[in-house]
This record gives C-alpha cells, sequence and structure tokens, in this order.
C-alpha cells in the first residue's frame, strides 16, 4: 500500500513584517481535498506536524470570500476536516519521521508553512532524504516554502535548477500580505535558484513535475496535483 507523510504546518501564526501575528494555519482546501484524493485511491495516510502539534485550519480557507464566492466549498471542506478530526487531533511528530517507512510527502500550504516548517533545518533535511532516495517531494501554495530549508552537500538550495510553482506574488498582493509580508514565496523561489513558473492568470490551477517534486500554485491545484500524484503513485496491476 502507498504510504503518505502529510507533512502539516503546526504554527497558528504567521510573523509579519512590523512584528505583528497574523492566525493562520493550514489551508483548508489544501489538506481536505489531496487528503480525500488519495484515501479514495487506497493509500495509507499519516498526518504529522512538528513536534506532533494539533493543527489549526485557517478560518479564512472556509469563508466564501475565499472560495468563489460560494459558502458551499467552504462548508464541504470543513465537513471533510470533522470526518478525519481523529486523525487531526493525533499527529505523528514530523521531527521523528523516517523517510524510509513511506513513499512520498505532500505539503499542503496556508501561511503556516511559511512560520515553521521553511525555518525548520530538521524538515530539510526530511526532504532531501525523500529527494535522494527518489521518492516524490510534493507541496502546493504556499507549501512550497518548506521545501526552501533543504540543501544539496553543496550548501546550495536542493532544488535550484529545478522546475517549481507556489502561490505567486501577484496572488499575495491580491489577498492583502504582499506589502505585510517578510518574504514573498515566489522570490524566495526565484532567489534560491528555482525556475518558476506560474498560471497565465492568476488563481488558476497549475501544477508543475519536475522530475520527483511535485508543486501546486494554488488552492485551486490542490485536486490536480493530488490526482498527478495518485496516478504516478497507483500500484502497478500485474496481468496474469
Amino acid at each position: 500500500m502507498t504510504r503518505v507523510l502529510f507533512a502539516v504546518s503546526g504554527s497558528a501564526h504567521w510573523t509579519l513584517a512590523d512584528g505583528t501575528r497574523h492566525p493562520c494555519g493550514f489551508w483548508p482546501e489544501e489538506l481536505a481535498v489531496p487528503h480525500e484524493i488519495f484515501r479514495d485511491n487506497g493509500f495509507d495516510l499519516v498526518i504529522a506536524t512538528p513536534g506532533a502539534v494539533v493543527p489549526t485550519a485557517d478560518e479564512a480557507g472556509f469563508s466564501p470570500e475565499m472560495n468563489g464566492g460560494s459558502a458551499e466549498p467552504g462548508q464541504r471542506f470543513r465537513a471533510y476536516l470533522e470526518s478525519i478530526a481523529s486523525e487531526l487531533g493525533a499527529p505523528a511528530d514530523l521531527n521523528e519521521a523516517d523517510p524510509a517507512e513511506f513513499d512520498f510527502v505532500f505539503v499542503p500550504g496556508g501561511h503556516g508553512p511559511m512560520e515553521d516548517l521553511a525555518a525548520s533545518k530538521e524538515f530539510g533535511r526530511l526532504i532531501a532524504e525523500f529527494d535522494a532516495a527518489g521518492k516524490p517531494v510534493a507541496a502546493v501554495c504556499h507549501g512550497p516554502a518548506a521545501l526552501l530549508p533543504a540543501t544539496g552537500a553543496d550548501g546550495r538550495w536542493l532544488f535550484a535548477g529545478r522546475r517549481v510553482t507556489g502561490f505567486s506574488n501577484v496572488e499575495e498582493g491580491q489577498v492583502g500580505f504582499a506589502d505585510k509580508a517578510p518574504w514573498l514565496l515566489e522570490d524566495r523561489l526565484v532567489d534560491g535558484g528555482g525556475r518558476f513558473e506560474k498560471s497565465a492568470g492568476a488563481w488558476e490551477p497549475h501544477v508543475v513535475v519536475c522530475g520527483n517534486l511535485y508543486t501546486g500554485q494554488n488552492p485551486a491545484s490542490s485536486a490536480p496535483l493530488a490526482e498527478r500524484l495518485a496516478e504516478a503513485l497507483k500500484p502497478v496491476e500485474t496481468v496474469h
């Protein structure tokens, strides 16, 4: 059975450039939708956070304003997260995860990863182990921030030179944080040497696959990214 390490931020805030704390966490759609797709494909899922902290969903992700003006998506995401409350309420410790026990790692976004995973040397080493084993490393929206602490033997960013995407500067500006953020994800990925790609229009689904690196640009990319991974990781049926 394909086993997934669901690496979720344990932070309930994001420290802005002026030092204030913006309440956040993981983005509901980016955890709920991939989780359901992986589960429906028969994958074994392990939710883990740094220190086994119970993760916090960003309430903004349930709002009609962040879901195309409709209340239905947020209600659906909340219902699904409630259905897996036992998993979310008792996460594994991400700092103790062994890549040998998993087939790939997936990082949902939200501003939470910008606070903790992006600065975690422990998680950077974990990502490097997955990459060295040729196992898929996947992240969506702000999730690619968690890839930043991963470095190669030469000290450079591990994913320098590879095609990658993530929440764009334009999208960050449209949600009102571009001028408040201590740094912008697109800028950091580019500065690290990533070959950043994005959709022609903001908020359009966009998935980039470069070898074993799978990234999605925004919340709308959650489903297509998870489907690409499910297709790549589903067991090969033997013909008798």
